[in-house]
């Protein structure tokens, strides 16, 4: 707390363009962890980039929590007809925030890091869900290609950039889940159906997990 609260302080003292009041405790708190995981021994680096994550994760929950009801309840999709759930609601309102605060962040973080430090800033606002969901593509597709998996990390990265437009993990995953139906239409146009692959995952991992307990018990 005592660190947050010093790097608040030099942030109001330092940076005059930027209002401490702006920027609340837990999106400062986040910030200052994120950078911390990075190890770059560059204090003015650390402020820079501290500076730059905590004004964006703040914006996108100022603009969460002004915005979040703007879709009223009964709007439907006019494609379907169907009436819109909450999370579709919110994520509309959500995505309709001004492209400038994420830019802003991405200039940010291009300044100070390389791009391989930069993925892992965005890893880091997607809780690793690129590389866990390709571990499981990997595991799901036995005879994926490398062009398969230039399609699918093209797919994930592209969801993982939009996705830091949210402000909550739920958010998050409906943004991957997205880009996760675009994957799997990809195996199923590219004539391996993807419903029958996930089922002789579930099928296998069932299989072995009943392997397991069955050697327990002996």
């Amino acid at each position: 707390m005592k660190k947050v609260f010093v790097i608040l302080m030099t942030l109001a003292l330092c940076i005059p363009t930027i209002q401490a009041q702006e920027i609340d405790e837990g999106s400062l708190k986040k910030a200052t962890g994120w950078v911390a995981n990075l190890k770059l021994n560059d204090q003015a680096k650390e402020e820079r980039l501290t500076k730059v994550i905590a004004t964006h994760l703040a914006a996108i929950r100022e603009w969460h929590n002004t915005h979040g009801n703007m879709i009223p309840d009964g709007a439907i999709n006019p494609t379907t007809g169907k009436k819109l759930s909450a999370m579709d609601r919110m994520v509309i309102a959500d995505s309709s925030q001004p492209a400038s605060i994420r830019q802003a962040l991405l200039d940010g973080l291009n300044a100070d890091l390389t791009p391989e430090q930069v993925e892992q800033v965005l890893d880091m606002y997607t809780v690793g869900k690129v590389a866990f969901t390709m571990k499981a593509y990997k595991e799901i597709v036995p005879d994926m290609t490398a062009e398969d998996e230039k399609v699918l990390m093209d797919n994930l990265k592209q969801a993982r950039l939009m996705a830091i437009d949210y402000k909550n993990m739920k958010q998050i995953s409906a943004i991957f889940e997205i880009f996760k139906t675009k994957n799997e239409q990809y195996f199923t146009n590219s004539g391996r159906d993807w419903r029958t692959m996930y089922s002789a995952y579930v099928k296998k991992l069932k299989t072995q997990k009943e392997a397991e307990q069955k050697a327990k018990k002996n």
